[in-house]
């Protein structure tokens, strides 16, 4: 189960410390829950993807900085980022039975510790393998914590996302070398699925497979682009010749009760971490 945070009410520093963790890289972003404001965002990108190991050294490189070190976080909310997910019916659902629910998907080894997130209004488990590593290192460092898989919170931000009408809906979140495909219908998910591409052909080929998979009709089927991804790039360029349906979007935060959120520039590595806050 996910782990719940014990906050030091006598704080005097109320800040809040939402963490992206991957092997591409990390996300930061600190929030000043005395003034709902966000005080800080910040990335640490690689320039190939790293082991566990160096994405904990470089995530205690992080807390080193003289900036970051006195700050007393009085929460700290992490989020999982890797391909060792599946979401499960709550009807299938068993927690006696959480490897059996990866093992065709995903090479698990015996020392993997196996955890899941339930979205409780949509009758959905997701079961995933966190970084032990990272969340050892944080639990030692500042104790008690909550963490959710990154396909969770997209879901949840996307399930709050008002539609246009109830047909099929497409949503591709993008990033630099990887997409996800969420495909929801009347608020009930149908498919997600995440793919690495190297040349834009492949992105194009891994959408309209997905599409054609799900007897979709191209022309019609809305199809939603966010994240790292603009009219003028190349990706929404190729697929627009084939997907006529097709508009990017801006995920907005499902806090509101944050003042400046207009003020921050969402992309690919923080629209997920501002809705996890």
């Amino acid at each position: 189960m996910t782990q719940k945070t014990t906050s030091n009410t006598l704080s005097k520093n109320f800040k809040e410390l939402s963490i992206q963790v991957s092997l591409s890289g990390l996300s930061f972003c600190i929030l000043d829950t005395a003034q709902n404001k966000i005080e800080k965002l910040d990335t640490v990108s690689f320039n190939q993807k790293v082991t566990p190991e160096k994405l904990q050294t470089h995530l205690n490189t992080w807390f080193e900085k003289e900036s970051i070190k006195s700050i007393n976080f009085q929460r700290i909310n992490v989020i999982h980022e890797n391909e060792l997910s599946a979401f499960i019916p709550k009807s299938l659902f068993n927690e006696s039975n959480l490897s059996n629910y990866l093992k065709y998907n995903v090479k698990l080894l015996e020392t993997d510790y196996i955890n899941y997130d339930e979205l409780t209004s949509h009758d959905i488990f997701n079961v995933y393998v966190p970084f032990t590593n990272i969340n050892n290192y944080l639990f030692e460092k500042f104790g008690d914590f909550e963490y959710k898989h990154f396909s969770t919170v997209l879901l949840e931000t996307l399930f709050k996302v008002p539609k246009k009408n109830d047909a099929e809906t497409v949503f591709v979140h993008v990033c630099e070398n990887h997409f996800e495909i969420v495909v929801l219908h009347q608020k009930k998910l149908i498919l997600y699925n995440t793919f690495s591409y190297q040349e834009k052909e492949d992105f194009l080929y891994y959408l309209l497979f997905t599409i054609e998979q799900l007897n979709l009709n191209p022309e019609e089927t809305p199809t939603y682009l966010f994240g790292a991804i603009s009219k003028e790039h190349a990706l929404y360029t190729l697929a627009y010749k084939y997907i006529r349906n097709l508009e990017i979007i801006e995920i907005s935060s499902n806090n509101k009760e944050v003042q400046n959120l207009g003020e921050i520039n969402t992309n690919s590595n923080t629209v997920i971490l501002l809705n996890s806050l």
